[in-house]
C-alpha cells in the first residue's frame, strides 16, 4: 500500500469489521437473556450472523496484512505468532487449573480472550519499539 489515505481506509475497514463482530458477539451472548427471552431460533440466527461477521473480520485482517509493507508485516506477524503461542500455553494451563480444582472458579473463555487481546497489544508495542 503506497498512500497514507489508503492505509487509513484499510485500518478503518478492519476497525468497522472488528466493531461489528464485537457487537454481534454481544447480541449472540445477551440477546436470548434480554431481547428475545430464550427463543432458540433467534439465538441460532444471531450465532450464524456472528460467524459470518467473524469471517468478514478475518478477511479484513488478511487484507490489512497483505497491504502492509514488509516491515509492518514482520511486526504484525511476529506479534500474532507470540500471541497464539502464549495463548495456547496459558489456555491449557488455565484449563488444567480448573480441572484439577486449583482455582475456585470455572475457567471461562472470556478470560482467555482478554488475555489474548492484551498480550497482542503488548507484543505489538514491543515489536514496534524493536523494529521501527
Amino acid at each position: 500500500m503506497n498512500t497514507k489515505s489508503a492505509k487509513k481506509k484499510n485500518i478503518s475497514r478492519l476497525a468497522v469489521w472488528t466493531l461489528a463482530w464485537t457487537l454481534s458477539t454481544a447480541l449472540a451472548t445477551f440477546g436470548s437473556l434480554f431481547l428475545w427471552e430464550g427463543n432458540s431460533l433467534l439465538t441460532a440466527l444471531s450465532i450464524v450472523l456472528n460467524l459470518g461477521i467473524g469471517i468478514g473480520m478475518v478477511l479484513a485482517n488478511r487484507q490489512f496484512l497483505e497491504d502492509c509493507d514488509e516491515l509492518e508485516k514482520k511486526v504484525q506477524l511476529e506479534a500474532m505468532a507470540l500471541t497464539l503461542g502464549f495463548t495456547l500455553i496459558v489456555g491449557i494451563a488455565y484449563s488444567i487449573m480448573d480441572s484439577t480444582n486449583l482455582i475456585p472458579w470455572d475457567a471461562e473463555i472470556s478470560f482467555l480472550v482478554v488475555f489474548m487481546g492484551l498480550f497482542y497489544m503488548v507484543a505489538l508495542v514491543f515489536n514496534r519499539k524493536r523494529y521501527l
